[in-house]
């Protein structure tokens, strides 16, 4: 859901906030002449990872901007088609935008995942394993061991969505590009037909014109 919220931009910008999913994606499109800007909630000595592509539209290209809780500008991407940003956080609301004014026609749709790294959930589910920790010295594994398993698998499985979600992006982007391709060819392939119908028409109508008694006939 996209909610109104005031930022610097040339023409009206959004504004969104993400539920406290570690992981979230997004698609959208971006009108052209237009800028919109998403903000997430974020807590001290945690991490925030952008990546976003530019799936279709003219140039497939897009301004990033990253801004801190205190407005400080943390990264800004000039008419790039796509960027993977990293940054340490501390407690306030992160905002980035996605700016396209420098287009007055093309429309973009645009691809981006956001990935939050040491939200305090992980630590929040082990003190809950320890509520049940009683006995452990007569178990051959330890539970911290169990647990340290656990997250492991939860860790690599995490990172293969994020992998599937990226190539299905990138597929996407590719199929945008051959059916822009296809439409291309399509369209100049019937102008070069039409040109070589009308030299036809013209080099039959030189020749027939050769051929023709122009004299005229005395009676």
């Amino acid at each position: 859901l996209l909610v109104p919220l005031a930022c610097l931009a040339l023409a009206a910008p959004r504004a969104a906030e993400f539920s406290p999913s570690l992981d979230s994606d997004f698609t959208f499109a971006l009108p052209a002449g237009r800028r919109h800007c998403f903000y997430q909630p974020m807590r001290r000595d945690a991490s925030m990872e952008i990546e976003y592509q530019v799936l279709d539209g003219a140039g497939l290209d897009v301004d990033f901007h990253l801004l801190s809780p205190k407005g400080e500008t943390l990264v800004f991407d000039e008419r790039k088609s796509d960027g993977v940003h990293t940054v340490e956080t501390e407690d306030g609301d992160y905002m980035f935008c996605f700016d396209n004014t420098f287009s007055t026609i093309s429309e973009k749709v645009i691809f981006f995942e956001l990935i939050l790294d040491n939200m305090g959930e992980d630590g929040e589910d082990q003190e809950d394993w320890k509520k049940y920790v009683t006995g452990t010295d007569l178990l051959d594994m330890k539970l911290e061991d169990i647990l340290e398993s656990i997250n492991s698998v939860k860790t690599r499985l995490s990172k293969s969505v994020q992998i599937q979600t990226l190539l299905r992006a990138f597929e996407a982007r590719d199929r945008n590009i051959q059916e822009s391709n296809f439409d291309r060819v399509n369209f100049w392939s019937m102008v070069n037909l039409g040109v070589m119908v009308l030299v036809s028409a013209v080099q039959v109508y030189m020749l027939k014109s050769l051929f023709e008694d122009k004299r005229k006939s005395r009676t």
